[in-house]
């Protein structure tokens, strides 16, 4: 449960839905489904089978591997308390968008109220003034963090029995609506419609496996350090395909939430989806296209906005935390501090770093750590982790100890794709 609340979070509802509009709509959804079966699942498999055999934490895993891939193991847990930086400040700007629904604040002219909220300078250089709501947010997001995490996993699993089925059941109600409106055929038509001439473009490929690895969570150290914690006797590959569909089936369902939403928005403006252009591109689409179309609709639109946020903000923070513990637990089991230390060290250094972002330049710092971060640090450790686990290994091993344990038995194909 708590590996599905890591790989299903803000990429499913905020990152998915933009980036499949960036790259051609329904022509994205093919790379997509291609990366997750060639690259998704056999790489979570993988890294629970890793997890498992080691039983230990990522530096620690791999040495156990190999004493000379230890510094491997640092980095793939380094990354995601990265990605964790940023990724608060966007839980943080939800946390503020929730509170903000009640009365409709954005009122007429959500892009304005985004970026007045934001202190928007306009650019990256111009660090300009912090924005109060946005740090406060920050304060409250890296306070939950700690508070789930200090007293190791016996409280994460607690915490995802309410904050696994709550958003998801939230999403459902949101679809339904959608679904409700005028125009929402035109919105979903969009995201389903595959525009084959996209396949042929690279960049597409390459967004739709940086999503894939962005979303789910693998080379990140993440379902490694989950896995160590499982029980001996658990299904591994059973697991990770669960993990993987779960994730995947949250994404394509916030594709019709959001596109349906699009497509009322497009015909309430009188235009034509395209024509929507950056506003459905980045935080645009979560905190202004969204926003808008929510104050447009008929009624009760107060409260399909508080819940949208909600779900944001649920969906969200079993991420988060899932981000935090990989150098939390690794910096415990390397140096034998305790595990509240460990996780107020790594929270108050977060949060530190974090605050940066809650500056008027915040919104391009985060579009830019997310770009480079997600199509190409996380990408990059995949194929670093494959080639150390192959070569030095030997995949053959991992495959054999998931199978031990799993009803599903992974056969040579695994082999050939890691």
């Amino acid at each position: 449960m708590a590996a599905i609340g890591s790989a299903v979070g803000l990429g499913n509802v905020w990152r998915f839905p933009y980036v499949c509009y960036e790259n051609g709509g329904g022509a994205f959804l093919i790379p997509y489904f291609v990366a997750l079966f060639t690259a998704g699942i056999p790489l979570m498999i993988l890294e629970f089978s890793v997890g498992h055999w080691a039983r230990s934490a990522p530096p620690q895993a791999f040495k156990k591997i190999n004493k000379k891939f230890e510094w491997f193991g640092w980095w793939t847990a380094l990354l995601p308390f990265t990605v964790a930086i940023y990724y608060v400040v966007i839980m943080a700007w939800c946390f503020s968008y929730m509170i903000y629904a009640v009365d409709l604040r954005w009122g007429s002219n959500a892009a304005v109220f985004f970026s007045n909220f934001l202190g928007d300078t306009g650019t990256p250089l111009n660090f300009g003034e912090i924005s109060i709501p946005v740090l406060l947010g920050l304060i409250a997001i890296w306070l939950s963090v700690f508070l789930i995490l200090y007293k190791g996993v016996g409280r994460i699993g607690k915490v995802v029995a309410l904050t696994v089925p709550i958003p998801t059941i939230l999403l459902i109600i949101l679809t339904i609506r959608g679904a409700t409106l005028p125009g929402a055929i035109e919105g979903i038509s969009y995201y389903l419609t595959p525009n084959f001439s996209q396949l042929g473009n690279v960049n597409v490929w390459l967004a739709a496996y940086a999503q894939v690895f962005f979303s789910i969570g693998v080379a990140q150290g993440i379902m490694i350090t989950y896995a160590s914690f499982l029980k001996k006797k658990s299904d591994l590959s059973n697991n990770a395909f669960i993990v993987s569909l779960a994730d995947a089936g949250t994404s394509f369902l916030a594709g019709f939430t959001v596109f349906s939403v699009v497509g009322y928005l497009a015909m309430k403006q009188g235009i034509g989806i395209q024509a929507l252009g950056s506003d459905i591109a980045g935080p645009h689409l979560t905190f202004i296209t969204y926003p808008t179309a929510i104050s447009l609709l008929p009624f009760a639109a107060a409260f399909f906005g508080v819940i949208f946020f909600i779900a944001l903000l649920t969906f969200g923070i079993d991420s988060a935390f899932s981000m935090i513990e990989p150098i939390s637990a690794s910096a415990h089991s390397k140096w034998k501090i305790s595990k509240a230390k460990t996780t107020g060290i790594m929270c108050i250094i977060g949060f530190i770093f974090s605050a940066f972002f809650a500056a008027g330049n915040g919104r391009y710092l985060v579009e830019i750590m997310d770009h480079f971060l997600a199509n190409f640090g996380l990408v990059l450790i995949g194929l670093i982790e494959c080639l150390i686990l192959g070569w030095f290994f030997t995949v053959r091993k991992l495959r054999d100890h998931a199978n031990k344990t799993s009803d599903i038995k992974i056969g040579r194909w695994w082999e050939i794709l890691i």
